[in-house]
């Protein structure tokens, strides 16, 4: 069976998987306050070229998003999102349990528009009953969209400055982030992402680590009490070290971004292979997730031997579908689905 149902089904990349097996015998402090965690935290800050930024390591996405926002947001405000948002569709409710509404915008191959922020929050303060409503109190976007898609930098600033211009701070999911950095056309940096968000992750669990994530905040004035923000969340982990670990080996030579072109160069191929066989490329991604429109007997044959997953419903004669690539992805992989295609 060959596997392109997601990106986190496999283990650690190897050199990660090797660092936490050097280091397991130590003895270190608990909850992150170890030597290892302060180095990855130093190395991430250097990635991101901010000194002043706040690295905090949690375990997984859901977990990092649910923690953030509450802790951003006042406690009659909601969350701007994507209709097609993560936090929106697959979070099952995560958000709402912690007292927060999510504000869902339309998307466009998943992504928001600037244009369309900036009439929500006018028409929310046009309406003289608005202190009766929940108020839009940040933005939240992710980098790539649930889609695969890819925000510009140019999109990226507009929305930045409407979202300063009504002075609720923009957040981005970056649980895929480091295959965003290697898209084609991508046109950012992590640097420009540091610079534009003013709270953002870096995804590990999706990218290599066994799981975690690294919570960056830029604009420190908006999570000032963040550890016990976390511990109150049920996020601190005690052996906080197995963290900085693997986020140490991962910003170390480059790894975070070298996992990242891999597995966005594997995923064009098998995009192009399906394009080749005739068969309808639903969307234009330009990294490691791609959609595809399939007949179900195609789909049937295919997994036989190749192992991917639904993108919604099974339809009546037909379906869309999704395969991802990872670390663990191999060029040998996507030679034998090109050979079964």
């Amino acid at each position: 069976m060959i596997h392109f149902e997601s990106d986190y089904t496999s283990g650690a990349h190897p050199k990660v998987l090797e660092r936490l097996v050097a280091t397991n015998c130590e003895h270190t402090a608990g909850y992150g306050c170890d030597d290892y965690t302060a180095h990855a935290k130093e190395l991430i800050r250097k990635a991101i070229n901010c000194d002043d930024a706040e690295v905090m390591f949690l375990v997984g996405g859901t977990q990092t998003n649910a923690t953030a926002i509450d802790g951003i947001l006042a406690r009659h405000e909601g969350v701007l999102a994507a209709e097609s948002g993560h936090i929106a569709v697959h979070e099952s409710g995560a958000i709402e349990a912690s007292g927060h509404k999510v504000l869902t915008l339309p998307h466009h191959d998943g992504k928001v528009r600037a244009d369309d922020v900036e009439h929500f929050i006018t028409e929310f303060y046009a309406d003289e009953t608005y202190q009766h409503m929940v108020a839009p109190g940040m933005l939240y976007i992710s980098q790539p969209t649930e889609y695969g898609t890819i925000y510009t930098h140019a999109e990226l600033k507009e929305l930045s400055e409407v979202c300063h211009r009504h002075d609720i701070p923009m957040y981005i999911d970056g649980a895929r982030m480091g295959y965003a950095l290697a898209a084609e056309g991508a046109d950012f940096t992590l640097e420009d992402i540091a610079r534009l968000a003013d709270v953002f992750y870096i995804g590990g669990t999706k990218l290599g680590t066994l799981f975690g994530e690294a919570l960056v905040v830029t604009n420190r004035a908006l999570l000032k009490n963040l550890f016990p923000l976390v511990k109150q969340h049920g996020a601190l982990l005690a052996k906080g070290r197995l963290l900085g670990v693997q986020f140490e080996a991962m910003f170390t030579d480059g790894l975070y971004f070298e996992i990242g072109r891999k597995a966005v160069e594997q995923a064009l191929r098998i995009r192009e292979a399906f394009r080749a066989a005739g068969h309808e490329v639903v969307i234009e991604s330009p990294t490691n997730q791609q959609f595809f429109h399939l007949s179900n007997d195609v789909i049937d044959r295919l997994r036989e031997t190749v192992s991917f997953n639904y993108w919604g419903p099974r339809g009546a004669t037909h379906s869309i579908v999704r395969f991802v690539t990872g670390w663990s992805t191999t060029k040998e992989d996507v030679d034998k689905l090109i050979e079964t295609l």
